[in-house]
């Protein structure tokens, strides 16, 4: 039953029916979807599956575009994502004979997905296109790249200086960096974040105090870097961004480093993951590897993975998985299951009766039975007897001492494990120790697997020497009991 620590914390994210309907309205696939309709037996094709040159003008008309330069290229970059994402198929020029060979295309079998097919497979064809903006984000520039080609048709890559495992790195630590700040600051509704403390997020060391002009140097070059990518990956609907302001960047090597007394910081670029951002993203950490959790991933899952799953979970977050869980679960059987989820003697125990004290409340008045069923319990009987003095109930035994003591040390183990507000234990610690006069003459002889480090904690904790003093003292007796 035990549970690690998250590497982050759990995201709320819109029914896959919304983030389906946000993907189809992302402006890159939907131009891609419409290329891929207008698509038929005359479309002609490249080598690599681009639209040839006498296509551009017809495609980008359809497209209700021009066929100027910026028509004819928005055209081509929605052809090459509806071909990334299956949307089109093309017939290698190659199998036919002639120098200028062309191909043709037809319509992809995903394309029938985009009307036809469920929530997840409009997603899955989102996400393969979101894996191929994200390649060309972090694509080389180059002026021409003719200049690469070498006399045996080769192409110098090397002469680019240019890594793409690090600058793919580069771009998914941003990426993650933006998401761990918007799930911290209420999901989809967080603030936008402003670019240079984006770039410094990845740059400057958390022990720095005043950035050195070469780490200053460096987030101004960040910064550019990411204005470009983050206006490649805007279309396709995974951040709403505004980019850096262009008069910064119109005098000949002007600085575009960030004064420090700049009150205007929206003009270096402000960015923030949309909803459907929130979702890409984390689909890309959960590929590498990364603990990404969503409220709702515990809903269809045993009591135990509840109460062991949210065991780190802020409170409000803690709530919205149990509610889930409950919706799913039904009230019938789910206190006694919970109950029996909360036992143990492992670290994560003590957290683990906290939340199903909390569980047991949004249950209701139906958990009555099965919380009485449970008060001669050693473990639960103190967490059974507060439960229904909260409710109201009747008849409520008086509790042994010896309960007291235990259910102390164990809601103070669960708040230590949580790692809670040090004011709010503080208060905690102090108040349970002034309720009983000889609380640290009693408590070291409780028998529970965490009370020598609880008493240790509250010779650390409580604001008065004396009882301090008295804390470390039952802690030191506890431990030579043990």
């Amino acid at each position: 039953m035990s549970a690690e620590r998250p590497t982050l914390p759990p995201v709320r994210l819109r029914t896959e029916a919304e983030l389906a309907r946000d993907a189809l309205a992302a402006p890159l696939l939907a131009r891609a979807v419409r290329l891929a309709r207008w698509a038929g037996p005359e479309t002609r094709v490249g080598a690599g599956g681009e639209l040839v040159e006498a296509q551009l003008p017809a495609a980008a008309e359809h497209l209700g575009r021009t066929a100027d330069e910026d028509g004819a290229a928005e055209a081509s970059e929605a052809w090459r994502l509806a071909v990334d994402t299956g949307l089109v198929d093309v017939e290698d020029p190659e199998e036919t004979d002639g120098e200028d060979a062309e191909g043709t295309a037809a319509a992809g079998e995903n394309l029938a997905l985009i009307t036809g097919g469920s929530p997840q497979d409009v997603l899955s064809i989102w996400l393969d296109g979101l894996e191929a903006v994200h390649a060309d984000a972090t694509a080389p520039f180059f002026e021409d790249f003719a200049d690469l080609v070498g006399e045996d048709g080769t192409v110098d890559f090397d002469s680019l200086d240019w890594d793409p495992e690090a600058e793919a790195e580069f771009l998914d630590g941003v990426l993650g960096n933006l998401y761990l700040l918007t799930v911290g600051d209420g999901g989809a509704d967080a603030a936008p974040v402003p670019l240079p403390a984006l770039a410094a997020s990845m740059l400057v060391p958390d022990d720095m105090g005043e950035p050195t002009d070469d780490i200053l140097e460096q987030v101004s070059e960040a910064m550019m870097r990411l204005d470009d990518q983050f206006r490649v990956l805007e279309p396709m609907g995974i951040v709403e961004y505004r980019p850096v302001d262009e008069a910064l960047l119109a005098e000949e090597g002007e600085d575009t480093a960030v004064a420090a007394d700049d009150e205007d910081v929206t003009r270096y670029g402000m960015v923030k993951l949309t909803p459907l951002g929130l979702y890409g993203v984390r689909a890309r950490m959960l590929e590498a590897g990364v603990d990404a959790p969503a409220i709702g991933d515990l809903a269809d899952k045993g009591a135990d993975a509840l109460l062991g799953g949210i065991a780190y979970y802020p409170e409000a977050a803690a709530r919205g998985e149990i509610e889930l869980w409950l919706t799913r679960r039904g009230a019938d059987g789910a206190a006694a299951e919970l109950l029996a989820a909360a036992r143990g003697t492992d670290r994560q125990a003590p957290l683990r009766r906290l939340n199903c004290q909390q569980a047991l409340a949004l249950v209701g008045a139906e958990a009555e039975p099965a919380v009485r069923a449970v008060l001669d319990d050693a473990e639960l009987g103190g967490l059974a007897r507060v439960w229904l003095a909260e409710l109201g109930a009747a008849d409520v035994p008086v509790p042994p001492e010896s309960m007291i003591f235990w259910l102390a040390i164990d809601t103070i183990a669960a708040q230590l494990e949580a790692g809670g507000d040090l004011d709010e234990l503080q208060g905690l610690v102090e108040g349970l120790a002034g309720q009983h006069s000889g609380f640290f003459s009693e408590a070291w002889r409780v028998e529970h697997p965490a009370t020598a480090d609880v008493l240790e904690a509250m010779g650390r904790l409580h604001s008065d020497k004396k009882k301090a003093k008295e804390a470390r003292k039952a802690a030191f007796k506890a431990r030579s009991r043990a």
